[in-house]
This record gives C-alpha cells, structure tokens and sequence, in this order.
C-alpha cells in the first residue's frame, strides 16, 4: 500500500478541502486567548527584565554570528568559546556559511530580523500543519492561525528559541516543508539534508523515511546532506576536518547532563540516578526502546495517512533519544497543538459529539505539560539577579508531581506515542487492508 493509498483510506482524509469552523464564538475565544497570551507574555516575564525579557537573552544567534564572523576572517570554530561567557560552537562548518547574512548586520538589526523571522516561521508552520490536515485557505483560518502564534509564546520551547535566538523553528519548517509534499515529488528529501547539514539531528528523519520506504526520499537526503559536507571543506578545510572527525561525537560540548533543561532520556536517567555520568549501556537500551516506541508510532500513523502526526513523533523522538535535548529542542510541539485542535473538529464533523466533547481537552492538556511556568527568584540564581526560570523543570513543584515535572516532554511524547498505537495501532492497519482487499477483489469480480 502506498502512502497516498493510505491517505485516500483513512476516515480522516486529508486530501478533501475542508473550510476551518468560521462560527463568530470560536473565532472570538480564538482572538480572546490570544489577548490573553500577550497579556500573561508580558507579566510573567516583563520584555524590558534584564536578561529575561523575551527578545533580552539571544545568546544562541550570537554564538551564530560570531561562528559567521570566524569563518569570514579564517578564525578557529571549535577549540576556542565564541563569546566571552565560554559558550563553544557545535554546529557544523556548512552552518556558518548559512549564517553569512547574520554576521554582517549589526547585533540589533540581527535581532529584530531574527525574531521577526521565528514569528512568521511560526505563522506558517501553523499554517502548513493546518493545511496537511486537509483544511483549504480561508480567512477564519488565517484568524485562527494568527492567534494561536500568540498563543504559542506560552510554550516554554517556543519561548525559549525566541529568547535565545534559537534555530529549532526554522530547521522544523524545512522539514515540514519537505517531508508534507507528495510521495511523487523527485526532491523530496532535500530540505531534511540541508537542515541536517545545518544541524545534525534532523538526520534522524532518514529513518522515518526508510522505514516507511520511501528510498528515493532517504537517497536524496543522504546527497544533499553529502553535499553540505562537501561544500564546508573548502570554505574551511582545517575546521572541517577537526569537526567531523572529534567535534561530531563531543556531546559535552553542548551542556552538563544532568541539567534540569536537559529534557531528554540521557537527563532524565542523570535526574532519576542523581549522576553526572549515567551508563551509556542503560540510555542506549532506553533509547532503543524509545525509538521503537516512537517511529513505530509514526509509521502506524502515516500508514493511516496522519502525516503531520507521524512527523511530530519523529520530531520527538529525536528529542528523546539525543544526548542533550534543551527544551527549544522540543519546538514540535507546535505542529502536535495544530493536530490536537484538529481533532475535535474531525470528531464533531464525523457525528460523534461525545468523542468531540472529550477531545477538546487535548490541547489544554499539551499545553499545560509545556507551559511556561515560571520560577521567580528575587535574590537571583546562577549569578543573575533577579532569576526567572521557565518551564516545569525549572519550577519547584510539590515532590508528589516530580516524577512528570522533572521530565515533561519525555512524558509528552510516550503519551503520544501509545495513544497514537492504540487508535491507529496493527488492528486498525489489518482492518484497513482487509477492506481495501476486499474492495479490489469485489471489482475484479464486477468486471
């Protein structure tokens, strides 16, 4: 079965154009909750604050611009911090080509494009996650659309990639870009290997591909992905060979792991055993796990023709399973809040009220796991004064709750993972080729 078979199939089918719900009451919630948003952005963490306030931080882009600024002048990338706070650079020689046009503008003009660049990044994988769900262009949906970008501010890694300058939106939007096209495109499977030769764990993706077989796809993201090696050798030769050959496999390089933002199975083992150093052999077999857990998910889904679904899974799972996952790592979420808000309307619009009932309580309960709660330390903290902590692992919540707060989105995405095996799981997939069978063998019949 191919996967536009599937997609014909599923109950669900995204290939009709459907109108968004254009009802006055739920655009105004819409327009309303996004009111809100802004209002709690601001209070939570005023934009003015030192340090926190949302566009005050942008350490990440700086990190960008400087590693710019050393290829330009033939400077080393990775032995040496970029910035004077020790920060070192761990992406690969091809990025600082990418990141030309950064090192040229002044840090304020780098700033405002950057962030202004996230917002409409974010409006169209909003958007385009919308749209894959097979809901045509109106302007209920461009409402909707705008709102909730205010709406995902509140996310603790929207709002981080904001606050320093991260690049997570923008490697996500490729990806979607590339892998939500059809199956028939010849170049599909480019974007995912620029973004890897950018940042290397989109590479993961090459196993989505390959395990719902999509070859030519995995052929043309291991060339583009190749070629982006092969361009960073001559603009740098030296540092990218002191890269690929050490600096690839130098996870140390990106944060302690036992950090309380390292929202990955690596931390989460470091958090549970109170170690600085957990066994590599226990985190590969939890990883193990996860990756089966996680691409089986999404194959599952894509065999229902739920790609958006089975993109976020895998987005996740290469969250879960990196060494170091900071919570801007986990911006996929943003694509999962457009498939939950999706799924109540598919329920009402295929008769079953209740069923609809029941699953307007998704997003709220995505969004509160990912929230940016927030930890306010008037003395300061770790050398700031005042200290503002966001997220559920930067919060103190009662000791009874910890074992979900200290590792939220891991829990976030296993309960994805099985709820998506459980819907769409090997009984549903049997079932839907039985019937297709079924159908063909009536029609050759019929014939």
């Amino acid at each position: 079965m191919t996967a536009d078979q599937a997609r014909a199939e599923t109950t669900d089918d995204t290939s009709t154009q459907q109108r968004f719900p254009s009802h006055p009451l739920l655009l105004i919630a819409f327009v309303v909750g996004a009111a809100i948003a802004l209002l709690v952005q601001v209070r939570f963490i005023p934009l003015d604050a030192p340090i926190f306030g949302l566009f005050k931080n942008q350490v990440d882009l700086d990190v960008y611009r400087a590693g710019a600024q050393h290829l330009l002048h033939g400077r080393q990338l990775y032995d040496l911090p970029m910035l004077r706070n020790g920060l070192l650079y761990t992406y690969t020689p091809f990025s600082t080509i990418v990141f030309q046009p950064f090192g040229w503008m002044s840090a304020e003009m780098a700033v405002d494009v950057w962030s202004g660049l996230i917002f409409v990044t974010l409006y169209w994988v909003i958007l385009a996650s919308f749209r894959s769900l097979g809901y045509e262009m109106s302007w209920s949906l461009a409402i909707v659309a705008a709102a909730m970008v205010c709406a995902v501010t509140l996310m603790e890694p929207v709002r981080t990639t904001i606050w320093y300058g991260q690049i997570n939106v923008f490697l996500m939007a490729i990806v979607l870009w590339d892998l939500l096209r059809p199956d028939g495109s010849r170049l599909k499977g480019i974007g995912v290997g620029v973004a890897a030769g950018i940042k290397l764990t989109p590479a993961f993706f090459v196993v989505y591909l390959a395990i719902t077989r999509r070859w030519r796809a995995v052929l043309v993201v291991v060339a583009t992905f190749g070629a982006t090696i092969l361009i960073g050798f001559p603009a740098t030769p030296r540092q990218s060979w002191n890269y690929w050959t050490d600096r690839v496999v130098n996870s140390d390089r990106v944060g302690p792991t036992d950090a309380p933002s390292n929202q990955s199975i690596k931390g989460a083992l470091a958090t549970v055993f109170d170690t600085t150093t957990p066994s590599n052999l226990l985190w590969l077999v939890c990883s193990a796990f996860a990756v089966v857990l996680g691409i089986g998910a999404a194959w599952l889904a894509h065999r229902s023709g739920q790609e958006l679904l089975a993109l976020c899974l895998t987005g996740m799972t290469t969250a879960a399973v990196s060494p170091f996952s900071w919570g801007h790592h986990w911006v996929w979420f943003v694509p999962l809040l457009v498939f939950a808000v999706h799924l109540p309307i598919a329920a009402w619009r295929a008769g079953s009220r209740p069923l609809a009932g029941l699953l307007c309580l998704a997003p709220p309960a995505l969004f509160t796991a990912v929230f940016i709660w927030r930890n306010y330390l008037p003395g300061g903290a770790l050398g700031f004064k005042p200290f503002y902590g966001t997220g559920m692992f930067m919060t103190p919540f009662p000791d009874w709750l910890r074992w979900f707060s200290a590792e939220p989105y891991l829990w976030v995405f296993g309960v994805t993972a099985v709820l998506c095996i459980a819907v769409w799981g090997p009984g549903e997939v049997r079932a839907r080729d039985f019937a297709r069978r079924s159908n063909g063998t009536a029609g050759s019949r019929a014939a």
